[in-house]
């Protein structure tokens, strides 16, 4: 997502309503639904890290989890052909298609953090 801040390992969505001429924005990753909003990028960003400290403050206070649990396994829709080749390619590699995946997830996220856009 390019529109989007962090700030404790917590991410952020941004957004501008022209309309209203105010940026807004939710906390992403929760259980909750948290907005925030501001009337410019500083005022905006102050009010991101304000809402992710009261959540974890009420989340450790009612001694819930301050992030959402995944339980590690989703359904995707890809196109057939695609699904064909990763089918193919994890056969030639003597690997399940589950781990080929699993690899192709890794390889990303390692290779966004390299370039520095993400902590792993």
């Amino acid at each position: 997502m390019k529109d989007a801040i962090t700030y404790k390992n917590f991410i952020g969505s941004v957004h501008f309503a022209a309309e209203d001429e105010v940026f807004y924005g939710k906390i992403e990753g929760i259980d909750d639904l948290i907005t925030f909003e501001a009337d410019n990028v500083k005022d905006l960003k102050n009010a991101f890290e304000f809402m992710v400290d009261e959540h974890i403050r009420d989340s450790e206070k009612a001694g819930i989890p301050v992030k959402k649990s995944y339980k590690g396994s989703l359904n995707i829709r890809i196109p057939g052909k695609l699904h064909q080749k990763a089918t193919e390619l994890a056969i030639l590699n003597g690997i399940s298609l589950n781990q080929f995946i699993q690899q192709a997830i890794q390889h990303e996220i390692n290779h966004d953090a390299l370039k520095g856009k993400q902590k792993v």
